[in-house]
């Protein structure tokens, strides 16, 4: 941690590596997060945060709530047990297999997953507590024509009920600039924690089922109930790169807008102003998929989406009555148990966050 410098130490870095590590192993599968927000309430509460629980959300808050609105999803990626021996991908069963705009699960899509995880180690747990109820391994994973569903086979966990979740088992790996691991979306939660330990005193929402698209509706439930209208939230995630080639030209990643809606424009201004006073490379993810789509369509190839977030979903679900803007560190390897991101982005979120609130605080 010592080549970078004055940053880490002044961000204490290898306390945030800690934290990280702790929290990766602790199993968040979409659909069944509440043990992780068990952990996660012990971790903000040592640092001095105040924190509520709702149905698929938790907030924690400091002594000037207003100051900033951060917000992360919790959930990642795993399988849930649909019976006898049988397993399904967790996204698919708790989004019920379509996205916020009713299109259903692709076949493309399913083949592209079940080609992610072969021979990947897992373990089983109790939903609310977080109890160990054994592990296994993916020996084998097959589409089935007569329900047009992703099934997977285990092995060394038949004796499981229906119902039961079941992570990937995973640990972080610091690899001398690089961690990785399932990084999406523990790796922005664990900086959004941090920051209580450097004096955060805002709001931080952390939101579960964002991978099945319905983790708008409890954030957007609070800011009906107690919030009111806003457009400084920020939404905090990785966003996916083919290469680090591609994923290195920017330290971090802003948007004006996804498929579902603009972004705040105001908002989005003022993280990049931030970034250019900071010297912290950035780029507009919209911007670099419209790119990579004028290239594919001089090629003859499709289109890519401008990609769903939550900051999108939540806009148009709510018609403007939440919004802002998200902030996002580039990684490779998406949703993959090798998603891979750089030390020199996460120095950079929390340096550009630590300033954002600062600024909001005067």
């Amino acid at each position: 941690m010592t080549d970078f410098g004055a940053h880490a130490a002044h961000y204490q870095f290898a306390g945030f590596i800690d934290l990280l590590k702790h929290l990766i192993r602790q199993p968040s599968v979409v659909g069944a997060e509440h043990s992780f927000f068990r952990v996660l309430q012990r971790e903000l509460e040592e640092r001095g945060a105040r924190v509520t629980w709702y149905e698929g959300l938790l907030v924690a808050q400091g002594n000037a709530p207003q100051s900033a609105m951060l917000s992360a999803h919790v959930d990642r990626h795993g399988l849930i047990c649909t019976g006898p021996n049988e397993f399904q991908y967790a996204a698919f069963v708790s989004g019920h297999r379509s996205d916020l705009l009713g299109n259903a699960v692709s076949e493309e899509l399913m083949q592209k997953i079940s080609e992610r995880f072969d021979a990947t180690p897992v373990m089983a747990y109790e939903p609310w507590s977080g109890a160990y109820r054994g592990s296994g391994v993916i020996k084998n994973t097959f589409i089935c024509e007569f329900r047009n569903n992703l099934i997977f086979e285990l092995e060394g966990l038949e004796h499981l009920v229906a119902g039961t979740p079941v992570a990937f088992r995973d640990s972080l790996k610091v690899d001398q600039s690089l961690l990785s691991g399932q990084l999406d979306n523990v790796l922005t939660a664990a900086l959004l924690v941090h920051l209580f330990s450097l004096g955060f005193q805002g709001t931080a929402f952390f939101t579960a089922q964002e991978e099945s698209g319905s983790s708008w509706r409890y954030l957007l439930e609070w800011f009906r109930r107690f919030g009111g209208s806003t457009n400084r939230l920020i939404v905090l995630d990785t966003s996916p790169y083919p290469n680090r080639e591609a994923a290195d030209v920017q330290e971090l990643v802003l948007r004006k807008k996804d498929a579902h809606a603009s972004y705040n424009a105001q908002t989005t201004s003022s993280l990049a102003e931030l970034c250019d006073q900071l010297g912290i490379r950035y780029s507009f993810k919209d911007q670099y998929v419209e790119q990579q789509n004028k290239v594919a369509q001089q090629q003859g190839q499709a289109a890519r989406s401008l990609g769903s977030t939550e900051m999108g979903r939540i806009t148009l679900a709510s018609n403007g009555f939440v919004q802002g803007t998200t902030l996002q560190i580039p990684t490779t390897g998406y949703h993959t148990m090798q998603e891979t991101a750089t030390i020199a982005s996460c120095l950079g979120f929390l340096r550009l966050l630590s300033h954002l609130a600062e600024m909001n605080q005067a």
